[in-house]
């Protein structure tokens, strides 16, 4: 008997049947099962309990639908959450960060169909990124910040063209005239982010020795200690250097923190990191820095 194929009819059964209330035994019924013998089979398979994947599935297919534009409360009900705020303390519970978190950093997609056959090929021949667990000292940064929302995915249109503003224009060359740096390298960085609200403010900045300089057009912010993970994108030609940041982000918050040891932590600042390495005169392949604030679970 097969337990893989039987196992992905099951996954795909649940996809279908997503916004309806499924149960254990409903499920090990059509499976062809008694609930004790699937219940530990789909466990050996999937690596968490059946109920477990329901309520991360069913979480997923809400944030899609919530960073299409639906109503938080209409969804949180429509997929078994009885208020917003339930519906962010499960997301958090099961994904180890916030909904909006997740809107932020990574492009939306629809939830795609998971493929056993695919993700034992994975398990067997994939590549692992780990990485780096540092404890980073607080320290200053001046830059300039502009404010966005995640209604209609605008902070993705938002962010790129501030960047490019301010690199083609004089921002990025007033900061490194005018600040006292202590290292080439520009931040990027998400800060008065609200768990319940779309709208954000975004700061492209460099680290300085003191805000003295800073001018009136200038923000300045103190990025608080933390111990971060900090994860290095691959090393890619210019013309995909997005696409690895966005893919980069995607594992982060798809696969390396649901299953790791860690959670967000929500009291510090995550935020990008860009310096000679992602300069394309002067290095074929680009790459970056992404440092995310973690805690034990």
């Amino acid at each position: 008997m097969d337990y893989i194929d039987i196992t992905q009819k099951v996954l795909d059964y649940i996809d279908n049947h997503i916004t309806e209330k499924l149960t254990g035994e409903e499920l090990a019924s059509f499976a062809g099962f008694s609930s004790y013998h699937f219940y530990r089979i789909f466990r050996d398979i999937i690596g968490v309990t059946i109920m477990n994947y329901v309520t991360k599935r069913k979480l997923q297919f809400a944030l899609y639908e919530l960073s299409n534009g639906g109503k938080v409360l209409d969804i949180a009900l429509n997929y078994g959450f009885e208020t917003h705020a339930g519906f962010t303390k499960a997301f958090k519970k099961y994904f180890g960060y916030a909904p909006n978190f997740y809107r932020i950093h990574a492009p939306i997609t629809m939830p795609q169909r998971v493929d056993l056959e695919k993700l034992k090929e994975i398990k067997i021949g994939g590549v692992i990124m780990e990485p780096k667990m540092i404890e980073k000292q607080a320290f200053k940064v001046v830059g300039y910040k502009f404010e966005t929302t995640l209604k209609n995915n605008a902070h993705s249109r938002d962010i790129p063209a501030f960047w490019d503003k301010c690199s083609t224009g004089d921002a990025e060359k007033n900061l490194y005239a005018s600040q006292n740096t202590v290292k080439h390298g520009e931040y990027g960085i998400c800060v008065n982010t609200n768990p319940y609200s779309d709208e954000f403010s975004y700061v492209l900045g460099v680290e300085v020795t003191d805000f003295t300089n800073a001018k009136e057009d200038m923000y300045t912010l103190e990025v608080p200690k933390a111990t971060y993970a900090v994860f290095t994108t691959p090393t890619v030609e210019d013309e995909n250097f997005v696409v690895s940041i966005e893919g980069t982000w995607k594992y982060i918050l798809e696969e390396w923190l649901p299953n790791s040891d860690y959670e967000i932590d929500d009291s510090k600042l995550d935020f990008e990191f860009y310096d000679e390495r992602c300069h394309p005169w002067e290095y074929e392949k680009l790459s970056m820095d992404i440092y995310v604030p973690i805690i034990k679970k």
